[in-house]
């Protein structure tokens, strides 16, 4: 439940930005490496699969800081890292955001619809288990832009390749 578990993904669509909260999974320091879950259907995935280039902005309330993570994203839909963590995802309730039969941002005509059907009996069955849409995404980090908002004076950094700067707020 930290303040940065929820920061916002900017992706580009068509060459606009396209930007929405997600939630960050994973964090591996040695690799760099940050991970989120998504639906392998929602835009942001056709979206990083053309630009894999994003960003990622972090806010936290407490110390007042803005952290701006440009990363190279990868997608993954298959493979050990993807069926590893969609085994222990599939226990939990998040699993259904993974198993609606509808992609994300598809118009619903009853929002309250249930998920079961009547067969030639008039009874009620549940569904076949849908296959899963559970995608991985990893954001291997590129460079941090920190910016510290303080009454007495802004600071301001960038961290990457060329190493540690002090910069302008």
């Amino acid at each position: 439940h930290h303040e940065w578990r929820t920061p916002v993904l900017c992706t580009t669509d068509d060459g606009l930005p396209d930007a929405r909260v997600v939630v960050l999974r994973e964090t591996e320091a040695q690799t760099r490496t940050l991970r989120v879950y998504t639906d392998a259907r929602s835009a942001k995935v056709s979206q990083l699969l053309a630009q894999p280039q994003a960003v990622l902005v972090l806010w936290s309330k407490r110390l007042s800081w803005q952290l701006r993570v440009s990363a190279t994203v990868t997608v993954a839909t298959d493979g050990l890292a993807v069926s590893s963590r969609w085994a222990r995802l599939q226990l939990s309730r998040a699993a259904g955001d993974y198993l609606a039969p509808l992609a994300p941002g598809s118009v619903v005509e009853d929002a309250d619809a249930p998920s079961v059907v009547e067969d030639a009996t008039g009874l009620l069955r549940q569904e076949a288990p849908p296959r899963h849409h559970f995608a991985l995404l990893e954001a291997q980090v590129q460079s941090l832009d920190w910016l510290e908002l303080h009454p007495q004076g802004h600071r301001r950094a960038r961290f990457d390749a060329a190493g540690a700067r002090w910069l302008q707020p």
